[in-house]
């Protein structure tokens, strides 16, 4: 069977601690990328530098201020070619040379799946409630989901994360692409082919280390920002809601942490959760409050 074409997008940012590597291993994937495009959002350190020394690679730079993760990717998706197209963070690393070819398979072998995500596992310096929070979070169990998962999946049927991801060409123009918005432009895309009657996937076997020791001002912030997205739009997104999710996601990793003596990190988990809970109640209030002018 002929191989797809695929491009692979990198987001970049003062990476050039990380570039170069990732650049490698793409480049010696047993899927070769037609092409490689980094996105360079004005460094301050030598980023373009790093790319330059790779010739598989092309690199545009975007004034700083205009960064929009739903728009520039947009931006970047637009000037690439490939019948599927890949996303990847600069501090995403695969984890074997057979990623990119495990990241397209469920696009390759079901036509209403186009969209996929990949597993992404803790770095060796993840807390312990962050690896946890991870396993929960990315399981060693793949999915395909559609309209008809609404009721047993909740939120998670728009499960996607453009840490790691790839789209189907054809369908993306067809549903308008990204939109404009500061995060979760992966889930609200999964929520708009879903609505168009596609499906979206996510194949363990795709496999990153990814991850983040957020402090809690962080985790607000963080959380501040997905809230105002959710209740913003939350017609796109079915009224699913992420309650329940996150409640079964505090039980486990608190459980495990008791079950292993773990009372430093049980703490540290529930002021992370809190910062978690008031960020989003923040973000949801200030979309309720714009809503109304």
């Amino acid at each position: 069977m002929r191989q797809p074409t695929v491009s692979v997008i990198i987001p970049t940012l003062n990476a050039e601690d990380e570039i170069g590597q990732l650049l490698s291993l793409l480049e010696r994937q047993t899927l070769t990328p037609t092409e490689i495009l980094v996105v360079d959002s004005s460094s301050d350190d030598n980023t373009a530098a790093e790319v330059k020394k790779h010739p598989s690679a092309s690199l545009i730079v975007i004034d700083r201020s205009s960064f929009n993760h739903g728009g520039t990717r947009d931006l970047a998706f637009r000037k690439t070619t490939g019948e599927i197209v890949c996303f990847l963070t600069q501090d995403a690393i695969p984890e074997s040379f057979e990623y990119l070819e495990r990241l397209i398979r469920p696009i390759l072998d079901n036509k209403e799946v186009v969209l996929s995500s990949g597993r992404q596992l803790p770095k060796s310096d993840a807390r312990r409630f962050e690896q946890l929070v991870r396993s929960f979070n990315y399981p060693d169990t793949a999915s395909v989901r559609g309209k008809e998962d609404l009721s047993a999946y909740g939120i998670k049927t728009f499960f996607a994360s453009d840490v790691c991801s790839a789209y189907r060409r054809t369908a993306y123009i067809a549903c308008g692409g990204f939109p404009q918005v500061t995060t979760n432009e992966d889930m609200l895309m999964a929520a708009r082919f879903i609505a168009n009657g596609y499906k979206v996937a996510y194949e363990p076997a795709a496999t990153v280390f990814h991850s983040h020791n957020l402090t809690p001002l962080q985790q607000y912030e963080r959380n501040k920002a997905i809230g105002y997205i959710l209740e913003s739009h939350s017609d796109e997104l079915m009224g699913a809601s992420e309650i329940g999710e996150g409640g079964r996601l505090v039980k486990a990793v608190s459980a495990q942490l008791l079950r292993e003596g773990r009372m430093g990190e049980f703490f540290l988990f529930g002021i992370d959760c809190a910062a978690r809970l008031l960020g989003n109640r923040a973000g949801r209030a200030e979309a309720r409050k714009v809503a109304k002018k």
